[in-house]
């Protein structure tokens, strides 16, 4: 059997990281399988669905090259199938007309809740026959006795009493679907065979399994995937820091490091932690996902975003960082952040950490942390007036020459290296952690690099 599956978001609000690792999965498990990962817009909550969403979803999707095969089926359009198949239900003895007031209903719901007992549909119009009453709904004849039972790729086998289950509404009384007469149809009509999942949409199934039986349709296979929880075990959410896919982006993280770190969330090829695209999709074996919900780290995605920053080549690092970078840099500039790139990208875990590093090589500081205070002394300011007459009176700013000259200066005033170059790093950068001082002092040029040193010079005798 050719593998068919789908990712099926909702419009309604930002897309959740969750979800993002929802539809790795599925695109693993078609790529791996030789089969179709089709894609499904399911818009039809017209108040809360937005443009502005459903463009982001394929601009994430496509950031991460998660790639679907065709166009993708927008619910909404088939809004007139859903409505055919439920009166089909209907004229069929599976599904009933039903006229119970929401007053009613919700009387008899708070009734159910003073007593300590779960409210289900008590049946009342499941005898009910002939054409559709005024403003009454169309519920599904539900199976009440025995047990069903699902073969969960993912969870096992799981079975539950079919009482738990009731007679769930299909069509609305202003004849719109419900959303568990969409999904099911919509997954028929596109000839989806598994579908992977949250765990929290497990009740649904069995609900959902009803349908297609009903409808004398086959039933796909089901995987339940647990979901995503934060450091404190609690469901992954604004509060942790992060939650949507949108916010990854904007903190920097590259789409290789989430690629890999929502594949290693929650499923495992032994020991392995670095996993390329062509591993993945060789490697990927539902079976492979655990039942228990797995812990967002973000340090740990700092550190694969690290590794996946030093891998990258300069220009293309460089490409990717420029969103985070200042509007109207000279072409000198972007240059200079270019070759100063080698460097930078060892010290930085995220695109945003790297801009800020850059800065070094197209603005003087204005702010200078605390730490510099150390070497902002009257013996450094007399290193700092030494320093800048090596740079003043070499030749050539090349690297090598300049930690020569300055070795050797350490070595006259009896003091250690590290004394001068602090003092240097802090006047250039405004803080004691960078590349290299010579290689930035290359790199700017010698107007500059005098220029910074002594503003930080007058900065210390006006202090």
């Amino acid at each position: 059997m050719s593998v068919v599956v789908r990712f099926a978001p909702s419009p309604t609000g930002v897309l959740h990281i969750g979800s993002v690792r929802t539809a790795l999965f599925n695109w693993l498990f078609a790529r791996h399988n030789g089969g179709k990962f089709l894609l499904r817009i399911e818009d039809t909550d017209k108040l809360r669905s937005t443009e502005e969403n459903a463009r982001s979803i394929l601009e994430i999707l496509n950031w991460l090259r998660l790639d679907w095969d065709g166009d993708p089926v927008i619910q909404s359009s088939r809004i007139d199938r859903h409505k055919e198949v439920a009166h089909d239900l209907v004229k069929s003895g599976k599904a009933f007309f039903c006229t119970c007031s929401p007053e009613d209903l919700n009387a008899k719901k708070e009734a159910a809740i003073k007593s300590g007992k779960p409210y289900k549909y008590d049946g009342k119009c499941r005898d009910r026959s002939g054409n559709k009453p005024g403003n009454a709904v169309i519920r599904l004849r539900a199976e009440m006795v025995g047990t069903s039972t699902l073969d969960d790729l993912v969870q096992g086998r799981v079975t539950i009493e079919n009482s738990q289950l009731d007679d769930l509404v299909l069509l609305r009384s202003d004849g719109t679907p419900t959303y568990m007469l969409s999904v099911v149809v919509d997954d028929h009509d596109m000839g989806i065979t598994h579908v992977i999942r949250g765990d929290d949409h497990l009740t649904n199934t069995f609900r959902q399994m009803q349908i297609y039986e009903a409808c004398d349709w086959g039933v796909p296979r089901f995987g339940h995937i647990p979901l995503i929880y934060g450091p404190d075990g609690a469901k992954l959410s604004k509060r942790h820091g992060a939650a949507s896919a949108q916010d990854y982006i904007q903190l920097g993280y590259l789409p290789e490091a989430i690629f890999n770190y929502l594949l290693r969330l929650g499923w495992s090829h032994g020991d392995s932690e670095i996993i390329s695209r062509e591993e993945a999709i060789e490697w990927f074996d539902i079976g492979g996902v655990g039942k228990s919900p797995a812990r967002f780290d973000m340090a740990k995605l700092q550190n694969l975003n690290a590794h996946y920053l030093k891998l990258k080549d300069d220009q293309s690092l460089f490409d990717c960082m420029l969103p985070f970078l200042e509007d109207g840099l000279t072409s000198e500039q972007r240059q200079n952040i270019l070759r100063g790139m080698k460097s930078l990208k060892e010290r930085a875990r995220t695109l945003v950490e790297l801009a800020d590093s850059s800065k070094i090589y197209f603005e003087a500081p204005t702010k200078f942390d605390e730490d510099c205070g150390r070497y902002a002394t009257e013996k450094h300011l007399s290193l700092l007036k030494d320093f800048s007459d090596i740079v003043r009176n070499s030749a050539e700013l090349k690297e090598s020459s300049l930690l020569e000259a300055t070795k050797a200066l350490a070595t006259e005033k009896d003091v250690k290296l590290v004394e001068i170059a602090q003092a240097v790093r802090g006047a250039l950068c405004g803080r004691l952690a960078s590349p290299s001082i010579f290689e930035i002092i290359e790199i700017i040029g010698r107007e500059e690099t005098l220029l910074r040193i002594r503003n930080f010079s007058n900065r210390i005798e006006k202090s």
